[in-house]
């Protein structure tokens, strides 16, 4: 179900300058958006159209249905505290009250200042220890945690995000990445604005923004490809008994350090400082999906005799659209061969052990 729709979007400021060009797009409820583009392209004029801290000039924004063009300061407002919830770069943290009582604030101006409630939404973002302790006394990485909780305090149907991570260390960065994608997991609808490209792909998709106008075509990262990538890396690079730190390092130079974070948070591989080692889960998917792609290309070489070099690429895709089942009859069509034609080990599947 969509939850945006903007149409025709244009935002102009004195002296014929347009923030926003005639932008068209939509965004479906628990969809992760990355909001990308270089300084001065209207990223945040966009986010703070969606969050209803401005109004378009031209164009309409619906959000549920409800077009927020039409509205005026006040009904702004006051759908932004039901709908909406804000994370920015600059936590805005009032000083002289603590994490607990910056939170409470936020329900004052929600609904009404509940105890029990605030300290729940900060035991979510782990810091059950740190309610009373003043926002010169966190570290940055707890600052925006206070601010994660201070913006699901009114349980938004959407997330609006500044560059949350601009202001943070590489660790605190993780942390608050993690929180990201545990609510992402839980079904919340997030937009964020970031420049890093690494944090991008951990989107479900990005919209390009260049000059007030959306790059053509709107990329889409599948994190799920990716992960099918790194893992099938490492259980090569196992295969041919190149585990050293060095050869990890390489191919985690390749891909995001936030991809690797992202797949040992889903256990999937372990990080062990210099080294990235297998989890259960991760090894059985790197397997089946070795399995896959070598048993394609004896298919394809063998019976289908393609050249080498078409062999490969269609090897690649069919990994990933073959079922276990196909993938076993393949296999015992071919009588469970045990290499591939580059003369790999395939691994043996289900079948195999039943002895065809």
């Amino acid at each position: 179900m969509e939850l945006i729709v903007t149409k025709k979007l244009t935002r102009m400021y004195k002296g014929g300058v347009k923030a926003l060009d005639d932008l068209s797009f939509t965004i479906a409820e628990g969809e992760w958006v990355a909001m990308m583009g270089p300084s001065g392209s209207g990223k945040t004029t966009l986010l703070n159209i969606l969050g209803c801290l401005d109004k378009p000039t031209l164009g309409s924004v619906l959000m549920e249905g409800v077009d927020l063009a039409r509205f005026d300061r006040n009904e702004l407002t006051r759908f932004r505290k039901e709908k909406v919830g804000l994370i920015f770069q600059q936590f805005h943290l009032i000083p002289y009250l603590t994490a607990l009582e910056n939170i409470m604030l936020a329900q004052y101006y929600h609904s009404m200042a509940d105890e029990t409630e605030a300290e729940e939404a900060l035991s979510k973002v782990g810091l059950t220890e740190r309610m009373s302790h003043f926002p010169s006394q966190l570290s940055g990485g707890e600052q925006q945690r206070v601010c994660i909780a201070r913006a699901l305090i009114n349980q938004p149907k959407l997330i609006l995000a500044d560059e949350p991570t601009g202001n943070l260390d590489e660790s605190n960065e993780e942390v608050i990445l993690k929180l990201f994608r545990d609510l992402h997991q839980m079904g919340h609808t997030i937009v964020m604005v970031t420049h890093n490209p690494d944090i991008g792909k951990l989107a479900d998709r990005r919209l390009e923004l260049h000059h007030g106008k959306l790059t053509e075509p709107i990329l889409v990262t599948n994190l799920e490809e990716q992960f099918d990538e790194v893992l099938e890396s490492i259980w090569v690079l196992r295969e041919e008994g190149k585990l050293s730190p060095a050869r990890y390092r390489k191919l985690a130079g390749g891909k995001s350090p936030e991809i690797l974070k992202a797949m040992a948070s889903r256990r999937l591989i372990r990080l062990e400082g210099e080294e990235i080692r297998f989890r259960g889960r991760g090894e059985d998917r790197a397997k089946d999906l070795v399995r896959r792609h070598r048993l394609a290309e004896k298919l394809f070489s063998t019976i289908l005799h393609i050249g080498e070099k078409q062999t490969e690429s269609s090897a690649c895709k069919f990994e990933h659209i073959l079922t276990p089942e196909v993938a076993d009859s393949i296999c015992t069509f071919l009588k469970h061969p045990q290499q591939c034609s580059h003369g790999r080990p395939i691994p043996p599947g289900n079948c195999c052990r039943r002895g065809g």
